[in-house]
């Protein structure tokens, strides 16, 4: 399918009623279609890969357009200049998310806007960053423990954010870094405690919201089928 075609069939599929659950759950649906994201997918299947396609459906501003952009987009081709641009023109958590976790995380300079991201102002940009942080922690299964640490810091850091998209994206990267295996869930356990100490309500809800699923039986017997998973490999 072409541009043109794939904009028919969006145009096609729309559903107002969809459009207003959107909202409901705090979508932007200002230039939405109602459109699902499994239906995306499916769309983004038959399209594959394909690097000029997704800046076009992206420049076409369609919410669903965008999120199929980020889908068939071609990781290796995506500069830092695309990535700053489409990051900053984000205005809906679920586009944020989706783009960093199809995408953004699979780029040669992920960890790097992992970094950088959390100390920008903009509410979806430092989103962006602590998405990228969590969706690392479940897809890069490459780097070590002490690249996963160096990113604590940046969750204590920022931990005082009380703008909704971003404290729960920190404890969302908390999380994830803490369930990838015994020594990081020590290490982020500690640094949830570390945040509950800080004296602020923002601060206080991550650590309550991390802790909880990090010290939960489901996550310790999650962390022991990987140990024993990886011993058994070797």
């Amino acid at each position: 399918m072409d541009f043109a075609e794939i904009m028919q069939l969006l145009a096609s599929e729309a559903d107002r009623n969809a459009v207003e659950g959107m909202a409901r759950y705090g979508i932007v649906t200002d230039d939405a279609l109602g459109i699902s994201v499994t239906r995306l997918r499916e769309i983004a299947k038959q399209v594959g890969t394909d690097h000029g396609l997704a800046r076009r459906l992206w420049a076409s501003g369609i919410h669903e357009a965008r999120i199929l952009a980020a889908l068939v987009d071609d990781p290796e081709r995506v500069s830092e200049k695309q990535a700053e641009s489409w990051v900053r023109a984000v205005d809906s958590w679920d586009l944020c998310d989706l783009l960093c976790s199809n995408l953004l995380d699979r780029t040669p300079f992920a960890w790097v806007k992992a970094s950088e991201w959390p100390g920008c102002d903009e509410e979806f940009v430092k989103r962006a960053g602590f998405v990228l942080m969590a969706a690392l922690a479940v897809h890069d299964r490459e780097s070590g423990d002490e690249r996963f640490e160096s990113l604590l810091p940046l969750i204590v850091r920022e931990s005082q954010d009380p703008r909704k998209y971003v404290k729960k994206a920190v404890s969302w990267a908390l999380r994830q870094i803490g369930k990838r295996n015994g020594p990081l869930n020590t290490k982020a356990v500690r640094t949830a405690e570390e945040i509950g100490s800080i004296d602020s309500p923002t601060a206080r809800w991550i650590s309550s919201d991390a802790l909880r699923e990090l010290t939960s039986d489901k996550v310790s017997e999650m962390i022991e089928r990987r140990r024993a998973a990886s011993e058994a490999r070797r």
